[in-house]
C-alpha cells in the first residue's frame, strides 16, 4: 500500500512488524490494554492493534514525534489504538497510564544508558503485577557482538552518538530483575534481533 507523503516511514518496521506479531500474538494473549514506549512512526502501533483487536493500545513517545505518530493514527488506526500521549523516559512525572503489558522496539540502542536505567525504573508505575513486557531490537550478549553486523551497526550508533549503542542483555536483564520482573521467553528474530519477554 502507498504511504502518504506526509507520514513517517520506516523501512525497518515494515521488514520487522510480521514476525513480531507473530511472537505477540502469544505473549499478549492474555492481555488487555498495552501501552507502547517510544512508538516512533506509529507502524507498529497500527498493525499490532489492527492484527490483536482484543488489545487496547495505547502509544506514547516524546514530544518531537507526537504529531506524526498522531497524524499516522488518525489515517489508519483502527478503533482500539488510543491517540498517542508524551513520554519522555527521563523527564518525571510520567503520564497516568498504566496496562497490563508494556511493548518496546528499536528503543533501548537509540537510548542513553541513563534513559534506558529510567525506562526500566518507571514501569512499576506503569505494568501492573501480573503483566507482560516484550522489548524487541539487537542485543549483545556477555559483553560481546553476536554477529560482526550487529558491531558494524554498534559503531555506526556510536559514531552518531556515543551515548547509544547495542545494549549488553545480561544488563538489561538485571534492570528488569531489579523491578520484580522474570524473563520468560528470549525469541530469536531475523536480522540478528531478538525479542525479550519478561513477567512482573
Amino acid at each position: 500500500m502507498p504511504v502518504p507523503p506526509d507520514l513517517p516511514f520506516s523501512d525497518a518496521c515494515e521488514r520487522n512488524k510480521g514476525p513480531i506479531l507473530e511472537v505477540l500474538r502469544t505473549a499478549f494473549a492474555g492481555c488487555t490494554r498495552v501501552v507502547e514506549i517510544g512508538s516512533g512512526t506509529g507502524q507498529h502501533a497500527v498493525h499490532f492493534a489492527c492484527h490483536l483487536p482484543h488489545l487496547s493500545w495505547q502509544p506514547t513517545d516524546r514530544l518531537d514525534y507526537l504529531a506524526g505518530l498522531a497524524a499516522r493514527i488518525a489515517a489508519e488506526g483502527p478503533p482500539n489504538l488510543a491517540s498517542p500521549v508524551e513520554l519522555d523516559v527521563l523527564q518525571l512525572p510520567w503520564p497516568a497510564v498504566r496496562g497490563d503489558a508494556v511493548f518496546s522496539a528499536n528503543t533501548l540502542h537509540i537510548m542513553s544508558w541513563p534513559a534506558v536505567k529510567a525506562l526500566f525504573a518507571g514501569l512499576p508505575r506503569m505494568l501492573e503485577t501480573g503483566g507482560v513486557l516484550a522489548i524487541y531490537g539487537p542485543f549483545k550478549s556477555g559483553g560481546r557482538f553476536t554477529t560482526e553486523s550487529n558491531a558494524a551497526f554498534d559503531a555506526m550508533l556510536r559514531e552518531r552518538d556515543p551515548q547509544s549503542g547495542l545494549r549488553d542483555f545480561e544488563a538489561v536483564n538485571a534492570l528488569a530483575e531489579g523491578v520484580g520482573l522474570k524473563l520468560s521467553a528470549d525469541h530469536a528474530l531475523p536480522a540478528n534481533n531478538q525479542l525479550l519477554v519478561w513477567e512482573k
